[in-house]
């Protein structure tokens, strides 16, 4: 395994009314895979929020690659090369698979034309290497919601993100 790349230590959470994480750590070292296992309200998924952005910490201090780093909201974190497959959707249904994988970061034409070749294209050669069977024509809210699931993981996969955080995608998996 790799050195350390991500260390959260100290990490405090207070909502109004619930102290949800108290002088939390987690440690993530590069080709590791890990599963935060415990009751619901353990704060599993509050600690990875903070990691991701989605939440600020309250106290703590999270390192990643040997550097100390603020992630104050999703976009640093995506930056970062973190990413987080949420356990609710955040797709739009009336948008295509590659436009949802892409959303955002769209290729363009003379600056400002959408293309839309380069963008199936890009979104094929994704699908393929997850050996996906999508249409990236496809609307995504005419697919199952089990392949929705699907088009999220090579969404944050998309990113190269060398941390993806699975919050509890299992049970939309199945079904794929």
């Amino acid at each position: 395994m790799g050195g350390i790349l991500v260390s959260m230590e100290g990490i405090e959470k207070t909502f109004p009314g619930v102290h949800a994480l108290k002088n939390c750590r987690f440690e993530l070292r590069a080709g590791e895979v890990h599963a935060l296992v415990g009751e619901n309200g353990a704060g599993k998924s509050t600690l990875m929020k903070i990691l991701t952005g989605v939440y600020p910490k309250d106290a703590g201090r999270i390192v990643y690659k040997g550097r100390e780093v603020e992630i104050p909201n999703p976009k640093a974190a995506q930056d970062l090369g973190i990413a987080i497959i949420h356990q609710e959707l955040h797709l739009m249904p009336h948008l295509t698979v590659a436009q949802n994988i892409f959303i955002g970061r769209e290729p363009l034409k003379a600056g400002f034309i959408l293309n839309e070749k380069q963008l199936n294209q890009q979104a094929q050669e994704l699908l393929d290497r997850m050996n996906l069977d999508l249409d990236p024509r496809a609307r995504v809210g005419d697919l199952t919601v089990a392949k929705q699931q699907m088009v999220e993981i090579v969404r944050a996969l998309s990113f190269q993100s060398e941390v993806l955080i699975m919050d509890e995608p299992t049970s939309m998996l199945t079904e794929a």
